[in-house]
């Protein structure tokens, strides 16, 4: 493979996992943010997908966010008469974020980001080996 598109595919990697690990941020950021009046929907997780797309230009494939979906799993309930967005039977709707899978997911963009670079680092590497063999 050229070490050129080994830099152009590990950087959209690098840019996807940033994208990934925005959304976790705003999750995490959102774990208690409930409706504002009784009757209205906390704040609702969301979930990055991913796609391959071909670079017919540069004959590789680049990962790209497909897109940002909320995640349909139910809300969690709990009993909370004084709360302003408590229903008539005095239970509110807090958000579907799970902080622990939020932090597992979280690592896992991490490393897969620290990859990427890596991979950018030794392609770098290799491409000064070169430059240097070309020198002597």
């Amino acid at each position: 493979m050229d070490l050129g598109k080994a830099l152009l595919v590990s950087a959209s990697g690098m840019r996807a996992q940033d994208a990934r690990l925005r959304v976790i941020a705003e999750n995490l950021a959102n774990t208690q943010s409930t409706g504002a009046e009784p009757g209205s929907d906390p704040y609702r997780r969301k979930l990055v997908t991913f796609k391959n797309e071909f670079d017919r230009a540069l004959g590789l494939d680049r990962i790209k966010v497909n897109r940002v979906t909320a995640d349909r799993t139910p809300f969690s309930r709990q009993y909370d008469p004084s709360h302003p967005a408590a229903d008539a039977g005095g239970y509110v709707l807090f958000p579907n974020v799970k902080p622990m899978i939020e932090l597992a997911d979280m690592r896992e963009a991490q490393r897969t980001y620290e990859a990427n670079l890596n991979v950018i680092g030794a392609t770098r590497s290799l491409l000064q080996r070169t430059i240097d063999l070309l020198r002597a």
